[in-house]
């Protein structure tokens, strides 16, 4: 999955800051690089996929929130995902999420 281009759509959908963008974006990167949604759900995860997930989040939901909620859903379904969720953004004054 290409991180650029999931940044880019995750702006034009969801909006959130540089570094919130960028910090899912390297949580989906590395779920990719896990393998597990192939193992899991029989198809690897596209940049078109991710954003149709995160739609699904309650209304309203910020970019981080909308990751985490589909994280929760994803280990409530198989296990083993909430090691992907974001816990922080580093450098990033406008969120809560911090170090």
């Amino acid at each position: 999955m290409d991180r650029q281009r999931l940044e880019r759509a995750l702006e034009d959908e969801f909006g959130g800051t540089e570094a919130e963008r960028r910090a899912v974006s390297r949580a989906a990167r590395d779920l990719v690089d896990s393998g597990r949604p192939s193992e899991d759900r029989g198809h690897g995860l596209t940049v078109t996929g991710v954003i149709g997930h995160l739609e699904d989040a309650p209304d309203r939901s910020s970019l981080i929130e909308r990751w985490n909620w589909w994280m929760g859903a994803l280990d409530a379904a198989y296990g083993g995902y909430d090691y992907f969720t974001v816990r922080f953004v580093e450098g990033d004054e406008a969120t809560g999420l911090r170090r």
